[in-house]
């Protein structure tokens, strides 16, 4: 499911999930492990990618869509944990987007320290608005972290996605590698980010993650309960089902 080495002092976790890195509970689980063991390690830094083409391409929306809402109102929180240890990582985290990063999984990219993606390797955006329900609380404050202000209506109402030099101009990844360059690039950065004072990285993190804390402490909880509520509605359900059947499925 997650394969680990360790590169020049670098771990380096490689999503192994099936064809498309969806993230059910399994993999949110298994990855919010790695991150918490990752903590107490000799690593110095964290680079997170993926196998063949795809990063993640987010929610199993299949498996979401078969189990309904017991289903769902187990992953949420399972979805939170994940994002929750990965954002707040002390050591250096560097996203290497081998390929498509959609939806949870562009999320994911976002919780990221950098991201650099392969040239031509993908798409890369959040696609919520076209499945038909609302961002998690964390998700949607990691993502306004993560985008320049100007574009996160567009990002996440319009459901679109963008090819790497788009995303680099809109400011989804931070710099673009050669496909066959990505690790070694991503090993780089994370080296020159983890040449800095452990303590001094991790407390400025904190620091510059302070704002998404304290919206989270003020209103995560109210934020959660309507979207839950929205995810678990009948209507949502059908409307997940219709979104499988017409572009999932035929692939």
């Amino acid at each position: 499911m997650i394969d680990i080495k360790s590169q020049a002092g670098i771990a380096v976790l490689t999503l192994m999930h099936g064809k498309a890195n969806a993230l059910d509970i399994e993999l949110c689980e298994a990855l919010a492990a790695r991150f918490m063991e990752l903590r107490g390690s000799d690593a110095k830094a964290v680079v997170v990618t993926g196998q063949g083409k795809i990063f993640s391409a987010g929610v199993d929306l299949k498996r979401l869509s078969e189990g309904g809402a017991d289903y769902i109102r187990k992953f949420l929180p399972v979805l939170h944990k994940l994002y929750d240890t990965v954002f707040y990582h002390p050591k250096p985290v560097v996203a290497a987007i081998n390929g498509h990063a959609i939806a949870g999984g562009c999320v994911l990219a976002c919780c990221a320290d950098r991201r650099i993606m392969a040239r031509e390797g993908g798409r890369i955006g959040v696609t919520e608005s076209l499945v038909g329900v609302p961002f998690p609380a964390l998700a949607f404050e990691i993502l306004r972290f993560a985008v320049p202000p100007r574009h996160l209506p567009e990002f996440t109402l319009s459901g679109a996605t963008y090819a790497t030099d788009v995303a680099l101009q809109r400011g989804w990844i931070d710099e673009i590698a050669e496909p066959g360059e990505l690790i070694e690039d991503a090993i780089a950065v994370a080296q020159e980010l983890a040449l800095l004072s452990p303590a001094a990285f991790a407390q400025t993190k904190m620091q510059i993650r302070q704002a998404v804390a304290e919206r989270m402490a003020q209103s995560g909880k109210a934020t959660d309960k309507a979207v839950t509520a929205i995810w678990t509605a009948p209507e949502t359900l059908n409307h997940i089902r219709d979104y499988v059947a017409r572009t999932l499925k035929k692939n």
